[in-house]
């Protein structure tokens, strides 16, 4: 549930990363390096967001898992009354 949750700030700095690739592009001279070293800066950065929820999810410290668990009502005590 935490990785699936985690494409939403990813997306957003791809596209933050993109944008600022897109107008490195038009610059010219040190602010052309300075754009796309910024750049792939922000996609190194919008990679960490998946790797951290997949990590999450997988290691079970998931907290929206219990979350919607505990709505549901699937707590441990109410598995004995079914």
């Amino acid at each position: 549930m935490c990785f699936f949750f985690s494409l939403i700030p990813s997306t957003f700095w791809l596209v933050v990363g993109f944008f600022v690739l897109y107008t490195s592009t038009k610059a010219e001279g040190t602010l052309q390096k300075f754009g796309k070293i910024l750049a792939i800066w922000i996609f190194i950065i919008a990679s960490f967001f998946p790797i951290c929820g997949a990590y999450m999810t997988l290691s079970g410290n998931c907290p929206m898992e219990e979350l919607f668990e505990g709505m549901h009502g699937h707590d441990e005590e109410n598995e004995d009354i079914f």
